[in-house]
């Protein structure tokens, strides 16, 4: 069984809903992750997304060169959540995403890998270790990294927020 990081962007009104209803949460969430898998959704149009097994090397990546917004693992707690997979739900409000969005924007794919080989992860002990180990490409996390770019940019446009957590 593999972690996956996962991703949900809410309108401003479903974020106050969740906030005081995480069950609701929940459904909400689910609804839109199979909205979105019966198809007909663009990209620029897609309330949901992952980031597989690279969540934790983008954390690592972001956290060294000092990322101002934690896009990975969130900055604040859903109260009362429970697990939705391996973590209960935190989130980003609003302003962040517009904050993480812009910053986004300032920092090709290029510069996150900067100096940076799989070496340098397994050493750190990034999940997932074996593949790092293995010695592959940090193509694969730079290809999340850059799904991450435009998803967020469309949240701050709409003045979504940000819900993620491992599943």
């Amino acid at each position: 069984m593999s972690m996956i990081g996962e991703y949900a962007r809410l309108t401003a009104d479903e974020f106050e809903r969740a906030l005081g209803d995480p069950e609701w949460a929940q459904e909400r969430v689910d609804e839109l992750v199979e909205a979105e898998l019966g198809g007909g959704v663009g990209d620029a149009d897609a309330r949901c997304l992952d980031t597989d097994k690279a969540w934790h090397a983008l954390d690592y990546l972001l956290s060294r060169i000092g990322f101002p917004v934690d896009i990975v693992f969130g900055e604040d707690a859903i109260p009362d959540a429970e697990d939705w997979g391996y973590t209960p739900p935190r989130y980003l409000t609003p302003e962040r995403v517009r904050v993480a969005a812009e910053a986004l924007r300032g920092i090709p794919a290029e510069r996150l890998v900067e100096g940076v080989g799989p070496e340098d992860l397994a050493r750190a002990d990034v999940y997932p270790v074996v593949v790092w180990e293995r010695g592959e490409s940090l193509e694969y996390v730079t290809a999340y990294y850059e799904a991450l770019v435009p998803f967020f940019d469309a949240a701050a446009r709409e003045g979504d927020a940000m819900l993620m957590w491992l599943d």
